[in-house]
């Protein structure tokens, strides 16, 4: 009796013209089988290699379905119980709550979001507070931030539904490792996502898309009981003998204060909610200052990038906008090696600027899915310890980073004529030390203003940030370029604190309450957040098992 028997093969070097059919027949040879035997054959992972721009291939990973077992493996090949393409809720997610509680969510990011929806299926009572709007008032705010330069301090690039993420290139691949990985994949495309986030590498969303994929999310959340409220910013916690009974919030509707009482909060508010972190110093909520990296946003065409990754097969229909990460370290009085690195690179994107405080300036980066724009961007920051923020003047204590950040977002401000307009200079004009006033062609909105980068950073900062570009251009061919702009100041790659939490995911200092996320210093992206999230509501679940 004919079996289905599974297997995975690894390492399978595939051409970007090679027929889907060519490829199976090297896969019945590799395995030494019939071609009866195979029942279905599907690819699940595929990443580029452009190491060699003489030979550009995928190596990929195939699944194949056998009607009989192998009688013995080749080394690039396992056997595999289910197909990774299959959607799989973990256990914690399936049990009932046996004492449904209430749990208070703060913040609608990717942290945000996964906690609330891993608790609502669970059949836990949850609200989730946003301070910022959903996403559709959400996009006019920063459409009038992008043409006439206004700022609404609570809607913008980083507050509103879907956090910062939402308007950023929309990137899923991360370094971690857990379990929630995969589940958080599939549930992207469980609401909307392509399939093929599943399989490739180093997936992408693109903000057009997830737009529609938080849309999707509120819609579910709201069949699901969530008191799902936006323009509601936390300003206090409620606490009563060391455990948090709930949040004090404003109605930005109305402008009134109201106080919703809950079993638990998960704090999942991004890395910009400054003033919430000030609070929870005030509470005597434990935190610490951390490392992060501050910079500026490099522009390039994005042909230069093609071609210096692709070569000659640069506009080859199966390779997309190519991307770079490049690293960089120098010599420092201070450290051993102060590093200098590209960050959040958006292919065929554009700058977008992403302040969220009257009187500072910051930009971003995003790429819609295609990335089919004209630019490529990439953040080009250097590292920043709260021990370099001390010797800069500022005091030590948890929230330094944060005055060191508004300090930058003031001078970059001030370089734009005090306007929400982004301070440029040339990539070359910056490494020579020369201003000229003289710009390469941008895209950036509203306006560009073009200034001398070295009077809005620190030489501490702006010496090894030139160093690093030279290196860069060592690197890269055609890095170093007088088509190439620099746009200030690129501030909130990362929170710079970090709020202490126990194994439970909980706050050592207030019991219930749960810090997750970038804003809390425990993820770095789109993906690392939503596990976060789901960890905290898994720890809530099996608090009340």
């Amino acid at each position: 009796m004919a079996t289905d028997i599974s297997y995975a093969i690894s390492n399978v070097a595939v051409e970007l013209d090679e027929d889907e059919q060519d490829i199976v027949a090297r896969l019945i040879a590799l395995l030494g089988i019939d071609r009866a035997q195979l029942l279905g054959a599907n690819c699940v992972r595929r990443a580029l290699d452009a190491r060699k721009k003489s030979h550009i291939h995928f190596v990929c990973t195939y699944e194949v379905r056998l009607t009989t077992r192998l009688e013995s493996l080749p080394a690039q090949v396992r056997v595999i119980e289910r197909s990774s393409l299959e959607a799989q809720c973990p256990d914690i997610f399936k049990q009932r709550c046996s004492t449904p509680t209430h749990v208070v969510v703060v913040g609608a990011g990717p942290a945000g979001l996964f906690a609330a929806l891993g608790l609502a299926e669970s059949g836990s009572r949850v609200t989730l507070l946003e301070r910022g709007k959903a996403v559709e008032p959400r996009m006019r705010d920063i459409g009038r931030l992008r043409s006439r330069g206004e700022l609404n301090p609570e809607s913008n690039i980083c507050f509103g539904e879907g956090g910062a993420g939402t308007y950023t290139d929309g990137k899923l691949y991360t370094r971690i490792k857990h379990p929630y990985l995969r589940h958080v994949l599939h549930t992207f495309v469980r609401f909307g996502a392509r399939s093929d986030i599943l399989v490739d590498a180093h997936p992408h969303l693109g903000t057009d898309k997830l737009v529609r994929i938080v849309r999707n999310m509120r819609h579910h959340l709201l069949a699901l009981g969530v008191d799902y409220r936006f323009e509601s910013r936390v300003d206090d916690l409620l606490m009563h003998a060391g455990s948090v009974t709930g949040v004090r919030i404003t109605d930005g509707k109305t402008g009134n204060n109201m106080e919703i009482a809950a079993d638990h909060v998960v704090l999942a508010t991004g890395h910009s909610a400054r003033d919430t972190m000030t609070r929870l110093h005030q509470l005597g909520i434990q935190m610490e200052a951390k490392a992060f990296a501050v910079g500026v946003r490099a522009e390039h065409l994005q042909t230069l990038i093609n071609r210096n990754q692709y070569g000659r097969m640069a506009g080859h229909a199966k390779l997309a906008a190519a991307e770079y990460k490049l690293t960089h370290q120098v010599a420092d009085p201070y450290l051993d090696r102060r590093g200098i690195y590209s960050f959040c690179m958006c292919p065929g994107g554009l700058i977008v600027p992403s302040p969220t405080e009257i009187g500072g300036m910051a930009v971003n980066g995003m790429s819609n899915a295609k990335r089919a724009g004209q630019w490529a961007n990439s953040g080009i920051v250097v590292q920043v310890t709260p021990d370099d923020i001390r010797r800069h003047g500022v005091d030590r204590h948890p929230l330094m980073g944060i005055e060191f950040q508004r300090q930058l977002e003031a001078a970059t401000f001030r370089a734009a004529g005090e306007r929400y307009a982004a301070p440029a200079m040339r990539l070359v004009d910056f490494i020579g030390g020369h201003a000229t006033g003289k710009l390469a062609a941008t895209r950036f909105k509203p306006e560009v203003v073009a200034a001398d980068l070295r009077d809005i950073f620190p030489d501490w900062l702006s010496d090894p940030l030139c160093e690093g570009i030279n290196g860069f251009g060592r690197k890269m061919r055609g890095f170093v370029t007088t088509e190439a702009n620099l746009l200030a100041s690129e501030t909130r790659t990362s929170s710079p604190l970090c709020i202490l939490r126990d194994e439970r995911m909980q706050s050592v200092s207030v019991q219930g309450l749960y810090p997750v996320g970038e804003g809390a210093g425990y993820a770095g992206g789109i993906v690392s957040a939503a596990v976060d999230g789901l960890k905290a509501a898994a720890a809530i679940i099996e608090s009340g098992s």
